[in-house]
């Protein structure tokens, strides 16, 4: 059996301090309502940080200050149907919200909220990105 191509997702890590502390922001899959943070498919021709920025708005309905490097990456397998699922390594970018609309284009078909770094955590279930939220919590 052949190894699986390793598929590319560019995500975004909203974020705002309050009183000097992070807070993160979540929003709900549509397939299985776990808490994730907003992701996409790369995209030829779209940088990545531009991405990251693009699904946050879409997805979480935020825009903000986002960071031209990725803070880290990590890795999951995508479900695409019941039987079938996809190796990701997904590349995040910090997004320092400055703007939270209150409609967005996938307002209807996911929950967002903020959380602490810690509440995040065990929010999540991706193991990458919790060590990537508890860091967050302590810089």
């Amino acid at each position: 059996m052949g190894k699986r191509e390793i598929r590319i997702q560019i995500a975004a890590l909203p974020y705002r301090l309050v009183n000097g502390r992070a807070e993160i922001l979540l929003v709900t899959s549509r397939d299985t309502g776990r808490w994730i943070i907003p992701k996409g498919w790369a995209e030829k021709g779209v940088p990545p940080h531009e991405m990251a920025a693009r699904e946050a708005f879409e997805e979480a309905g935020v825009r903000g200050r986002v960071a031209g490097t990725p803070l880290g990456s990590y890795r999951y397998d995508k479900r695409l149907s019941a039987r079938k699922s996809v190796p990701c390594e997904v590349f995040v970018f910090l997004l320092e919200v400055t703007e939270e609309r209150r409609d967005w284009p996938e307002k209807g078909q996911r929950e967002r909220r903020w959380m602490t770094p810690e509440e995040a955590g065990v929010a999540i279930s991706e193991a990458g990105l919790v060590a990537m939220l508890l860091g967050i919590g302590r810089s």
